[in-house]
């Protein structure tokens, strides 16, 4: 099911000033950045090994993003695992009794199929799961 830890998610509130923090601390120059406007988010990715690091700063009050840092702060906000089949992967982990938040969206970063597992389902951990086309 599970190919890889595709990333660490880390909500922010002023992307602009992360961007420098993490651009010293992993020395990536320029991350790749996008506007996930489906998700209400502004994100940065820094390469990390085999893993990277998602700045996410949320576009609006209502972002999930902003919702979180309002409700816990700023810091981690999710571990996301990349796996070959997103429908069967949620599928299989639905019938283990694994709630999901949603229905899988089509409009993840990067042009990615992606489904978050309900927090109460993981010990309090969101995870993502991410399907690369």
């Amino acid at each position: 099911m599970i190919k890889k830890l595709d990333h660490i998610g880390i909500a922010v509130s002023d992307l602009k000033t992360s961007k420098q923090k993490f651009k010293t601390l992993t020395d990536v120059k320029s991350p790749i950045g996008e506007l996930v406007e489906s998700q209400n988010v502004e994100v940065a990715f820094y390469p990390v090994g085999e893993s990277r690091l998602e700045l996410l700063q949320g576009t609006s009050p209502d972002s999930p993003i902003s919702k979180f840092i309002e409700k816990k702060g700023e810091g981690i906000h999710h571990l996301c695992f990349e796996v070959e089949d997103l429908i069967e992967t949620k599928l299989g982990l639905s019938k283990a009794g694994i709630e999901f938040i949603e229905n899988i969206s089509e409009a993840g970063a990067g042009g990615t199929k992606v489904a978050f597992i309900h927090p109460k389902s993981m010990g309090g951990i969101l995870i993502e799961l991410v399907e690369y086309p």
